[in-house]
């Protein structure tokens, strides 16, 4: 049988365009070792541990009429090389000069006739340090039979290189146009309805596709704590163009920690509520009058047990959404700390909550998976009931290696969606806490100005802790 592309996962191909291309970064620092760290190291690395995800060789091919969704297949020119690139900054390489290149990279979309990744080597950054930006399809990450290439990738101590496999890899020979007619007549005879829908959603309807989405993942507004009405008008809210704006804040996981220590709530807690302080600064400095009961809506993804009840491992991850009213017209940074502890205490308190210390002991190098996972939780959701998205995702707090290039930060860079001119990710990684700031180019040209306000937010909420 062929191996066909999910309801969901099809949806992520069919609502992407030039504007709204759906993939999920990442930007890793590495310090680079004595015996130097090039190209040909990275891609031989990558090639030699791509046999633990196999689909990252894959790629998507079309059902002539659109029959049926859309197959994953070998690609038969898959060429290494193609996907992991070379960059470079003009030395020495500021954090401003690579934010702007990952701002660049994260708005083109990907070429859907080959495999849907890309890596990039950045060279010539300051102190010796390269990065690595990486680009993977929604489609292509769904935490159960796909993993993002990170938690391969990445290992707790240096490793040198991998022994070569001793088969070439060689791809199954392609189907052709007959063929995936006869497998799409053949599975959809019993699901006339199926080929109708098929052919809507290829063809743009975006509210069939939407519908199918929301089937899929079952997400009913009302069950996720909050009625289904509009969100609060925003300028968060806004067109999307085909350019980005990419900005970092940094913070200490021990100063969050010791906020949640004296004023209770969890770390995830506190990280929203640091949000909420910098947004309401934000949106005062736009000239926006806000009141007490002023809130911006983030929806944010949360890690649940499976429905065995056993803690998500490196695949059968799930997430689910959950929307929260961040109290911006509040002016105590407590008060609107104590607003988010409440609001999500019936998550943190359920069966299937995951707590932090369960998500570190999951193999691998988990955070790039799950925020994919939150990802394309959020693009199932209509931009009306939602300002921005959230993703918080724990890391090891311990370092980790690409081969024997120590990893220095790790930031998430999350997608938009339609009329989402803003999504934050945030990992954690020895002893850091990193946010990754994707904002529209014109809708949100101040984004640097908002990551200063998330600093500056920490730095409110720690000023009882050092008293």
């Amino acid at each position: 049988m062929p191996d066909r592309l999910s309801a969901i996962d099809a949806s992520y191909l069919y609502l992407e365009d030039a504007a709204t291309p759906m993939h999920v970064g990442g930007v890793a620092v590495f310090r680079k070792p004595k015996a130097g760290f090039d190209h040909a190291r990275l891609v031989k690395l990558i090639e030699q541990r791509l046999p633990l995800v196999p689909r990252y060789r894959q790629r998507v091919a079309e059902v002539p009429g659109h029959l049926a969704r859309p197959v994953w297949v070998d690609d038969p020119g898959f060429d290494v090389n193609y996907h992991v690139r070379r960059s470079a900054l003009p030395r020495p390489g500021s954090d401003e000069q690579l934010h702007d290149l990952v701002a660049r990279l994260m708005a083109r979309p990907l070429d859907h006739t080959r495999p849907l990744w890309e890596a990039y080597l950045v060279e010539g950054l300051a102190d010796g340090h390269a990065a690595l930006i990486t680009k993977t399809h929604l489609a292509l990450v769904d935490g159960i039979r796909t993993i993002d290439f990170g938690q391969v990738i990445l290992e707790p101590h240096p490793q040198a290189d991998d022994q070569p496999d001793d088969e070439p890899w060689e791809p199954r020979r392609l189907p052709g146009p007959a063929r995936l007619v006869l497998d799409a007549v053949t599975e959809t005879v019993q699901r006339p309805r199926e080929v109708v829908e098929n052919v809507r959603a290829a063809v743009g309807d975006a509210l069939a596709t939407t519908q199918k989405v929301a089937g899929v993942l079952g997400t009913v507004v009302s069950a996720i704590g909050i009625a289904a009405r509009p969100a609060q008008a925003s300028p968060l809210n806004a067109p999307v163009g085909r350019a980005r704006r990419y900005a970092v804040a940094t913070a200490g996981l021990d100063d969050l920690r010791d906020v949640r220590a004296r004023h209770g709530g969890t770390v995830n807690d506190v990280v929203l509520t640091v949000v909420a302080g910098a947004l309401r600064s934000w949106l005062l400095s736009r000239g926006l009058q806000l009141t007490a009961s002023s809130t911006v809506r983030a929806l944010v993804p949360l890690a649940v047990r499976d429905s065995d009840g056993s803690v998500p491992g490196m695949l059968g991850n799930q997430v689910t959404p959950q929307l929260v009213d961040l109290p911006v017209g509040e002016p105590s940074p407590f008060v609107r700390l104590h607003h988010i502890s409440h609001a999500l205490r019936p998550h943190n308190d359920s069966v299937r909550s995951v707590a932090a210390s369960a998500l570190l002991r999951v193999g691998g190098f988990a955070p790039p998976t799950l925020h994919s996972l939150g990802a394309r939780a959020a693009a199932s959701f209509s931009q009306r009931i939602f300002n921005v998205v959230v993703t918080n995702v724990p890391g090891p707090q311990a370092p980790l290696y690409l081969g024997t290039a120590r990893m220095t930060r790790m930031v998430p860079a999350m997608p938009l969606t339609r009329n989402q001119a803003l999504a934050i990710g945030v990992t954690s990684y020895d002893g850091g806490v990193y946010f990754g700031l994707t904002g529209d180019r014109t809708a949100m040209a101040d984004v640097d100005v908002l990551a200063r306000m998330l600093e500056e937010s920490v730095e409110e909420l720690l000023t009882t802790v050092r008293a």
